[in-house]
């Protein structure tokens, strides 16, 4: 059965190849698209009521055909190639004037809906463009279109469709110099041909029978116009749109709407991984117990016997109701760093969850495409997509070769070719390999945090370890040179839930600092601030780093200091501790840091701790947990290494590892 399933999704998916025989156009994928099957659902929506609606394929194709011929008429002053902003919330009428822009000769601009009026009009101004669709009631500076009145306009049935085969996507809309990348058609068909590895990896992406994908990722993206409506259009699957993006509406539309396949970001993600939580904390200890049962059997770390295998399917069906439904088959997240408890969590409820890498300049190249729930958990983005190239240079940067990438770009309003070496785009992501050749990322190059000792941290990595902390609403992790600071710390700036109490402040800075204790000293948070007004978030569900720490460098007053690491160090006590003891292990424990570090021992502060405020670095920490073995005749369990900090850390462990009886003083180091 297995077998015939596999041969008929390399069938269904093999025939793509044929695009590459094409001019390879956007008119080239619009006909693909239109005629494999007419009567298939192309998209799936809700009246006012909540009852779902349906449009075929062959009815979409017909309202592109009137749409492109009201928009000619409109456009018929503009020269041919022109640029038009397309500027729409997800529906099905995305779509027909996204084709419609096309087929009327003209390069759609693809424009983030909730983007500002003064942030629009530079991106139009820097682009060229000669007209915007939209549905604002304000005025721009260029030419209008709304789509009511567009709507409203006489059917040219003589209308001679002339495609244009460019189309353009904004990474950036603010009131500098914005960024845009300039696709063509064949870019758009590499894209597409990208998919025909799939089945040699997986028979659940992408298959014959039906499909229904949630559009809750905004088109003008590139994840979700290439993850969402290019792929899953071009193979004649339903895209589902829900009212809104509203919690309920998106699980409305999940349900209602029957969806397979939902593709989202992490911060989407770590939301449900901890509604989950939530749910199971609340629930009675016997659901409780059961629902933890079932998530460790789906992630295969107990037996089906362990996991009392009936009730725990009872539990997976009872939760997932009450999350996305019973139908999903298929989840990505994309766009940066997925925590390990969250891929546990969500995989463990019984949705595979995968994870998968794409970007403005390049597309999408990748995802963990593996059945097997054990190679999910690990967060690799796995092996490039066919036509695709990883490679990481000497200094962890991840590297992309492939026809999808943009060829042109527009920065600043001039227009150049995209730089690239020798084919490779540098993706200003840190990367890594396996030996298997699954990829993975730990964050990117602009955040990563640089202390002064020279120690690479990664906030992506550091976020997760607080998402959990109660009445916490969201988190954000960076760094930033506090004022009348001379050098960066490692700040976590933490947006509370609107409900929270002065009360309850106390106990989230205790909660932030019991997590904090438990990192590696080069990962601890150094100053803690309370966000009064909500993270500034993109429109793919990213906070916006950069204006947060430009904010706080600025001393902004939206922030409210709750201290760090370094205002309130931990003062280790040694009560019960013989006091001669005490002094004898902490003074040969301060002569070993004295060598390590190249520092008198008047300089060093038994508080004081190792990276942050001494310059020590992680491989001569390993080099002083080695010497301070040697030197007692111990071993520091290796749990520990990066979690003990201060000099007086070491000398309470030491203390608690030597036998009772030992002398005060042991043999020198190298001597037996």
């Amino acid at each position: 059965m297995r077998k015939d399933k596999h041969s008929a999704v390399a069938a269904f998916m093999g025939a793509t190849a044929k695009l590459a025989e094409t001019r390879q156009t956007f008119e080239d994928i619009y006909n693909a698209i239109m005629d494999r099957n007419p009567s298939a659902w192309a998209s799936l929506y809700f009246d006012e009521n909540g009852k779902p609606q349906h449009t075929t394929y062959g009815q979409t194709k017909d309202q592109v055909f009137t749409t492109a011929s009201k928009l000619s008429a409109l456009l018929s002053g503009t020269p041919r190639g022109s640029i038009v902003g397309l500027k729409l919330k997800n529906s099905p009428r995305w779509g027909v004037f996204f084709w419609a822009i096309l087929m009327s000769g003209h390069a759609p601009l693809l424009i983030d809906a909730r983007l500002a009026k003064e942030n629009t009009n530079n991106l139009l101004r820097q682009a060229g463009a000669v007209g915007i669709v939209a549905n604002d009631e304000e005025e721009f500076i260029v030419p209008s279109y709304r789509v009511n009145n567009v709507m409203n306009q006489e059917v040219n049935y003589g209308f001679d469709p002339d495609w244009a085969d460019t189309c353009l996507f904004c990474s950036s809309g603010t009131t500098g110099d914005a960024k845009m990348m300039v696709f063509h058609g064949h870019n758009m068909v590499a894209q597409i041909l990208a998919s025909l590895s799939i089945p040699g990896r997986t028979d659940d992406l992408m298959y014959p029978s039906p499909i229904h994908i949630l559009a809750m990722l905004p088109l003008h993206h590139i994840f979700g116009f290439v993850a969402v409506f290019l792929w899953f259009s071009y193979y004649g699957k339903t895209i589902v749109y829900p009212s809104s993006l509203a919690t309920s509406d998106l699980l409305y539309a999940c349900q209602k709407g029957g969806c397979t396949h939902i593709f989202s970001v992490p911060l989407f993600w770590d939301g449900v991984a901890q509604n989950v939580s939530r749910t199971i904390a609340n629930s009675k200890p016997r659901t409780s117990d059961i629902a933890e049962k079932m998530i460790a059997y789906n992630t295969k770390k107990i037996s089906k016997r362990e996991a009392g295998f009936v009730a725990a399917r009872l539990a997976k069906g009872k939760l997932q109701k009450k999350v996305l439904g019973k139908k999903v088959r298929y989840c990505i997240s994309g766009g940066g760093f997925l925590s390990p408890k969250t891929l546990t969590l969500i995989n463990g409820l019984g949705y595979p969850l995968y994870n998968g890498f794409g970007m403005t300049e390049v597309g999408v190249t990748s995802v963990e495409q593996s059945p097997r729930v054990e190679s999910r958990m690990k967060g690799s983005i796995g092996r490039p997509f066919h036509g695709v190239e990883y490679k990481i240079d000497e200094k962890g940067e991840l590297m992309v070769r492939s026809a999808i990438i943009h060829e042109e770009e527009i920065i600043g309003g001039v227009r150049r070719p995209t730089p690239l070496e020798d084919g490779f785009f540098r993706t200003g992501d840190i990367g890594a390999v396996d030996a298997q050749g699954n990829y993975y990322l730990k964050g990117r190059i602009k955040d990563t945090i640089i202390l002064a000792n020279g120690e690479n941290v990664f906030p992506d990595e550091l976020e997760y370890y607080f998402k959990d902390v109660a009445n916490l609403h969201n988190v954000v992790c960076l760094g930033a040179k506090l004022p009348g600071e001379s050098e960066e710390k490692i700040v976590l700036v933490c947006e509370v839930d609107n409900s929270v109490k002065d009360e309850q402040i106390e106990k989230i800075m205790a909660d932030i600092k019991s997590i904090n204790d438990t990192l590696p000293s080069e990962k601890k948070i150094q100053r803690i601030l309370i966000d009064k007004r909500p993270l500034p978030m993109s429109s793919s569900m990213k906070i916006k780093r950069f204006l947060v720490k430009e904010a706080i460098e600025k001393g902004s007053s939206d922030f409210v200091g709750l201290g760090g690491t370094e205002e309130a160090k931990k003062t280790v006590s040694f009560e019960g501790y013989d006091p001669a003891r005490v002094e004898d292990v902490l003074k040969r424990v301060t002569k070993v840091w004295s060598e390590v570090l190249m520092l008198p021992p008047f300089k060093i502060d038994p508080d004081a701790i190792w990276n942050a405020d001494l310059g020590g670095d992680s491989m001569s920490y390993i080099e002083m947990c080695q010497l301070l073995d040697s030197e007692f005749g111990i071993t520091i369990p290796e749990n520990l290494y990066g979690v003990l900090g201060s000099a007086n850390d070491f000398t309470k462990t030491i203390l608690d590892l030597l036998p009772e009886d030992a002398p005060a003083s042991s043999k020198k180091r190298g001597k037996k």
